[in-house]
């Protein structure tokens, strides 16, 4: 018997779920979730493309083409984020922030493995939350907007395998008591990084 989105969703590791209003209020401006959608494909892309090169040592086999596999996915989705936005008569801009992103990225150790193990766990922190707003997104839009519904339900599946990717690569480079503490720091900053974000029409954006 296959597993239902809904039950995955319900066993995601995060410290904090996304309540229903959330994907309500979030589509109520399709154009600019789409653009801010189409920014996070496209920083996705270029985080894989960056840790491309940044493996830890030869003993770590398969690194470069898994990022190579990321990215390659990252840029589809891009790809369809833009389709879809252009199609509504939306472009993309020329400045994107994310706040939320950025938060993430300071919690970031450097140097040595630490900034390695960080910088996968920020990477598989945003996937994971990405995962579960694709959800609530699809959900919401079930009776409004079935192109919309179709197209997060589609990625459903891509963000989780993602996450889990990363995860797998951090438990190469450090012990799993090591690997084990750090990412419950990471997931407990998470969830109060986006608390503190502001609502609007973005994925990662505030529920209040």
């Amino acid at each position: 018997m296959p597993v239902s989105k809904k039950s995955v969703v319900a066993e995601l590791p995060l410290a904090s779920h996304t309540p229903p209003e959330w994907g309500r209020k979030a589509l109520s401006d399709p154009i600019a979730l789409l653009i801010d959608h189409a920014f996070l494909e496209k920083k996705a892309a270029n985080n894989a493309m960056e840790l491309l090169t940044r493996w830890p040592g030869d003993w770590t086999p398969g690194w470069v083409e898994t990022m190579t596999s990321v990215a390659r996915d990252e840029a589809a989705h891009l790809a369809q984020a833009v389709k879809l936005l252009a199609k509504r008569g939306g472009r993309l801009q020329r400045i994107h922030k994310n706040p939320y992103a950025n938060s993430l990225r300071l919690l970031v150790r450097k140097g040595g493995t630490g900034e390695l193990l960080d910088r996968l766990f920020v990477s598989a922190l945003i996937e994971l939350r990405s995962c579960e707003r694709f959800s609530v997104l699809a959900d919401a839009a079930e009776d409004v907007d079935a192109e919309v519904a179709a197209f997060y339900r589609a990625l459903f599946a891509s963000e989780l395998g993602h996450y889990k990717v990363f995860l797998k690569l951090a438990a190469k480079i450090a012990p799993r008591d090591v690997v084990d503490a750090r990412w419950q720091q990471m997931l407990a900053a998470e969830a109060k990084i986006l608390a503190e974000q502001e609502p609007g029409p973005r994925i990662h954006s505030g529920v209040g």
